[in-house]
């Protein structure tokens, strides 16, 4: 299958290019409109239904008219004059909120889109007086608007809102100030709008700059982009597409994460190509570059399909987890890598044979051997001393496992910025009242026996819930229209996001309710802090799920690539160490080093997943080339010596690229843990398993590593290296 891939790709590039370029344009242009059908809004969503919070807010959407794709928020108008507001200025208020709840927000244009591409996020704000201060300094709006937080249309309306708003009280003689979850995102994505920018042009800077520096050719170093952004392009559609038709939701955060690992694993597969593409080339300058590309893309491919397989499995072992929004980001990825998998069997053959010795223009280095350099020096050292360099790899990773003592997973907003007006405006509002009072806890309470509830029915809870420590104020009983349901709000003491907020709504809080609910109710607590209490729990079950069962499907996969039983143990060992030793110097830094509540909840997930699928790429690529070195004749360490010395170059710099991708994460506002531990355990994959671990390992096994079926030690050649001899000392 792969060999008919290939080879008919270097037989007809022109048309596999073009199908390509016209298929990713296309695929590219439509998946913003069909990913706005497809994203699910509230991180709640994503909880099974048996979960305490997802019925609260089951009760909420059907009884109390909130809807799913709500995002609050809350509005502080005050005098300019630093003085209380007196009743007509609080008539003032309400009149002017009710004006802002008859105006449509238009969603901003793009010059650049067409508008029948853009999905329009334009609407009318749900609009309310929510409280008004002890002291009444302030007087608080709640407003309601469709739609995720993560979204960057619904950012835009809310900027147009936000700047109409403070006009409109402004000439009233307030000021006004906005928090809540939008509110939030939009000024820290704002404050950090320069630094993404610059960060994207870095990474977009480094691929260029490595790949001019390791060719020297232009073509090679604009062809991964360009071949990467058109399969990319496809591969973003290909997930829309998938979803609109097996009904998945995915979250907003999905679309940009599978873009950043596009980037990396395609750049990663074409740089494996190219730099064997330009080994083979070398070594038979007399052979037609189209069947240099069909023989090289051959051999490659099938280290290619193991990795990206790799990828897939591990992936796709999410679909087993409770918590929606890793159920459904595992297929997402999946079938994304399966569309690079495609492109680089496919397009990337296609553009070696089309392009031929001209993809190393106008550098000149087809026509010499090249001399023995640092990678050849280092591959030497791996085999001539591999017990010594074995244990420093080792001593290193489990220096950095260490700091996992102590971790703790935090589960709040993890990233956000204290100093933003949103902050500032939460502060202003926790001097007066309690921290929560923009983000409430919420009782659901709905009969069971056929009665309506009446407030005093409910007296007993609401004293009950009132004399819980931490909660700072109960909101009155709202009755739904046919007395069916009840709502109390509770006012926490402590930040919703905090883990005091989900300590308190999962222990204290659920327990009175359970203590103190009606006979013939039932209740349910809801809200920020009682959902991501209840996620804490989703999450740990799956870990418990998806890591023995990702590994199996990857010890699997490479027992079928390296038919042996003691090679695949060998790399899940290395790649398990590399795991512990990433997410141990995450801790440290993060959690010991930053004093932060703990390392986000979705890192070990999410780093297991990163560094042990995109990781064992790079183990695959240096395993797959020891073994076939490994057929010629000669001792096992001389073997390792030219694998390490043929595969570092692509290694070294497939690790560079892909670790420079995942740091652009870190000017994505919340992703700062998860972009240095991605990028550190690349690097650690990439150097420290790939080019020291994993060879000293063989050299110190020797043929011994393929039990029970080892190479020949004297057997044909597998495809010609470069022609002069090259030993290694054996001791």
């Amino acid at each position: 299958m792969i060999r008919a891939l290939t080879g008919y790709s270097t037989r007809n590039p022109w048309k596999v290019i073009a199908l390509w370029v016209v298929l990713g344009m296309s695929l590219a242009v439509l998946s913003p409109m069909l990913l706005s059908r497809v994203t699910q809004s509230q991180s709640g969503d994503f909880l099974p239904r048996s979960y305490d919070s997802a019925a609260a807010l089951r009760i909420a959407e059907e009884n109390f008219g909130m809807r799913p794709d709500a995002t609050t928020v809350t509005v502080l108008v005050a005098r300019t004059d630093g003085q209380a507001l007196t009743a007509a200025d609080q008539q003032r208020v309400e009149a002017e909120a009710a004006k802002l709840a008859q105006r449509r927000v238009a969603m901003p244009r793009k010059d650049d889109a067409p508008a029948f591409l853009v999905p329009d996020r334009s609407q009318t704000p749900r609009v309310a007086p929510a409280m008004v201060a002890p002291d009444r300094s302030f007087e608080l709006l709640s407003v309601e608007l469709t739609g995720s937080a993560a979204d960057e249309g619904v950012q835009g309306v809310y900027r147009t809102f936000r700047d109409a708003t403070r006009v409109q009280f402004a000439e009233a003689g307030m000021r006004t100030g906005f928090t809540g979850g939008l509110a939030d995102a939009v000024d820290t994505a704002d404050s950090h709008h320069t630094a993404a920018t610059v960060g994207n042009a870095l990474v977009m800077g480094l691929i260029v700059l490595l790949n001019v520096l390791v060719f020297r050719s232009v073509a090679a170093a604009l062809l991964p982009l360009l071949a990467v952004a058109v399969i990319g392009g496809a591969a973003g559609g290909a997930v829309a597409v998938a979803a609109t038709l097996t009904g998945l939701k995915l979250d907003a955060g999905t679309p940009g994460l599978v873009s950043v690992v596009l980037l990396g694993i395609g750049v990663d597969y074409l740089l494996f190509l190219l730099f064997r593409f330009r080994e083979h080339l070398r070594a038979r300058p007399e052979q037609p570059a189209r069947e240099a590309a069909a023989q090289v893309t051959a051999r490659v491919g099938t280290a290619i399909t193991s990795a990206a397989l790799t990828i897939v499995a591990a992936f796709a072992t999410l679909g087993v987890a409770s918590f929606g929004q890793f159920r459904s980001l595992g297929p997402a990825i999946a079938v994304a890598v399966l569309v690079m998998l495609l492109g680089s069997l496919t397009l990337m053959p296609a553009l070696l044979a089309a392009c031929g010795r001209g993809m190393f223009w106008p550098s000149r280095s087809l026509r010499r051997q090249p001399r023995e350099g640092f990678a050849a020096r280092f591959g030497a050292l791996v085999a001539r001393r591999p017990l010594p360099m074995l244990l420093a790899a080792v001593a290193l990773l489990g220096a950095l496992a260490a700091g996992m003592t102590g971790i703790r997973m935090d589960y709040g907003r993890g990233g956000a910025d204290d100093r933003t007006p949103a902050a500032a405006t939460a502060a202003e509002i926790s001097r007066t009242l309690p921290a929560g009072v923009s983000d409430p806890t919420s009782v659901y309470v709905v009969t069971t026996d056929g009665t309506t509830l009446t407030p005093g029915r409910l007296d007993g809870l609401s004293h009950a819930l009132a004399q819980v420590d931490g909660v700072g104020k109960t909101g009155a009983t709202v009755l739904d229209g046919d007395r069916r349901a009840a709502r109390i709000d509770l006012y926490l003491t402590a930040d919703p996001q905090s883990q005091r907020a989900r300590d308190l709504a999962s222990g204290p809080v659920r327990a009175a309710v359970a203590a103190h609910t009606p006979a013939g109710t039932s209740a349910h607590v809801g809200g920020t802090a009682a959902i991501f209490a209840d996620i804490s729990t989703a999450v740990d079950h799956d870990l418990a799920i998806v890591f023995p069962v990702a590994a199996a499907l990857i010890a699997l996969i490479l027992l079928l690539l390296l038919r042996s039983l003691l090679a695949p143990l060998v790399l899940m060992l290395s790649v398990g160490l590399g795991f512990a030793a990433t997410l141990g110097a995450a801790t440290l830094l993060f959690q010991h080093g930053l004093g932060e509540p703990g390392v986000s909840f979705t890192l070990p997930l999410v780093l297991f997943l990163f560094v042990v699928a995109l990781g064992t790429d790079y183990n695959i690529l240096i395993t797959d080339r020891i073994r076939e070195e490994m057929h010629r004749p000669g001792p096992p360490r001389a073997a390792v010596a030219r694998a390490v010395r043929h595969t570092m170059p692509a290694v070294a710099t497939a690790g560079l690229v892909l670790a420079g991708s995942f740091a652009t994460l870190a000017a994505t506002p919340g992703s700062e843990q998860v972009a240095f531990a991605l990028t550190l355990g690349i690097l650690l994959s990439a150097v420290v398993l790939s080019l020291v671990l994993v060879p000293a390992v063989a050299a110190l096994l020797g043929r011994a590593l393929w039990w029970p079926l080892r190479p020949a030690r004297h057997h044909h050649r597998a495809e010609p290296t470069a022609p002069e001899p090259y030993r290694v000392p054996v001791p």
